[in-house]
């Protein structure tokens, strides 16, 4: 799983005209599944995401988490994560995992997040042509690849 998470200040998801996630302070986080993704990389991932002390404790350092801010979450499916751009100009996206091993993946994500931030997190919808809003706070912007550990 690559993700992309982003500290905000505010964030939602627009489809079809209509606010179906939205935020305020907290983390935008971009999910990109691959068939190879499992159970183990779920739980790790969540487990980075909901502990990353990467908001500002009373002296200014970035020394606190999601969950210790009391933040909120919006994940939004982004299959595009797992773009090659190797060879010529049209990137492509074999290594994203198709609908049938990605949505049963992404729900599950969301339920480990869920439960490791002790609390209700909004999303996107898979698949859905969304536009997504976001006053990213920093900016902070954070790569976590479970494949890569990084």
């Amino acid at each position: 799983m690559r993700t992309v998470i982003q500290r905000v200040k505010e964030a939602s998801v627009t489809v079809e005209g209509e606010i179906i996630g939205e935020i305020k302070n907290g983390l935008l986080v971009l999910v990109g599944i691959e068939e190879v993704d499992s159970k183990q990389d779920i739980e790790w991932l969540s487990g980075k995401i909901v502990n990353l002390r990467i908001f500002e404790d009373e002296q200014g350092v970035m020394n606190k988490c999601v969950k210790e801010i009391d933040g909120e979450i919006l994940i939004v499916s982004q299959f595009t994560l797992h773009a090659s751009t190797k060879k010529g100009n049209r990137p492509s996206y074999i290594r994203a995992a198709k609908p049938d091993f990605a949505i049963p993946m992404y729900e599950k994500f969301i339920s480990q997040v869920e439960s490791d931030l002790g609390k209700k997190v909004e999303t996107g919808s898979f698949g859905a042509d969304m536009k997504v809003a976001l006053l990213n706070d920093g900016p902070v912007t954070i790569i976590i690849d479970s494949q890569n550990k990084e």
